[in-house]
């Protein structure tokens, strides 16, 4: 990770109080609570293929993610590793049923391209939510659709073939899909580099055929 910077001392700073207030979360606040929280936050630039929080740490953020894309990923202990979401600017990524539960990180949080994220301890998070009872509901149910949008991926590996798991990925984030390297979606999906890259060209051609009509 590059420069660490608070949101009021950066030179950016108009830009970013307006991306936070588009943030899926953040979005839902009171400009009094905005100012409260403003303070607390540090907005990080990281490199492609950094790891922001590693599968087993006990020391864990909350991350608003501001520009680029993020990838959660978990691996076993041969190091295989399966990727179990992606996030694009606008959404969260956290580990904070981990922090409650008082267990470690039970996956990595990684870059996949070049990102900027405003971060701050799990801990003040969890204080800050403490003192806005509201936020903490809609916090709460975003981490739990989080949830769910994973098990439902990986519900979809076992029951979907090869072109239902494209079709599936590019009708619910068909705006990552030329964003995200393919090896990474490829991963993703449990496909091969090879069988995405022809999936994709049956899946433009058939949209093309489609939109003509």
């Amino acid at each position: 990770m590059r420069s660490i910077t608070l949101v009021a001392n950066h030179p950016e700073s108009a830009r970013l109080r307006a991306q936070l207030s588009e943030n899926v979360v953040l979005k839902q606040m009171k400009p009094s609570a905005m100012a409260e929280l403003e303070p607390l936050l540090s907005v990080v630039d990281c490199h492609k293929g950094e790891c922001l929080i590693r599968q087993g740490a006990l020391d864990m953020e909350q991350y608003f993610l501001l520009d680029g894309i993020l990838k959660r990923v978990v691996a076993n202990k041969q190091g295989r590793e399966m990727i179990l979401r992606f996030a694009d600017a606008g959404a969260m990524e956290t580990s904070y049923a981990a922090w409650r539960l008082n267990t470690p990180a039970p996956y990595s949080i990684m870059t996949v391209t070049k990102a900027r994220v405003a971060k701050l301890p799990l801990p003040q998070w969890a204080a800050f939510l403490d003192r806005h009872p509201d936020l903490k509901q809609v916090f709460e149910f975003e981490v739990m659709h989080l949830m769910s949008e994973i098990m439902a991926h990986t519900i979809t590996l076992h029951l979907l073939d090869a072109p239902g798991r494209v079709l599936r990925f590019m009708r619910k984030h068909g705006e990552l899909a030329d964003r995200v390297p393919q090896k990474e979606l490829a991963s993703y999906l449990n496909l091969s580099a090879e069988t995405l890259s022809r999936l994709g060209r049956a899946h433009r051609a058939h949209a093309g055929e489609t939109s003509s009509d």
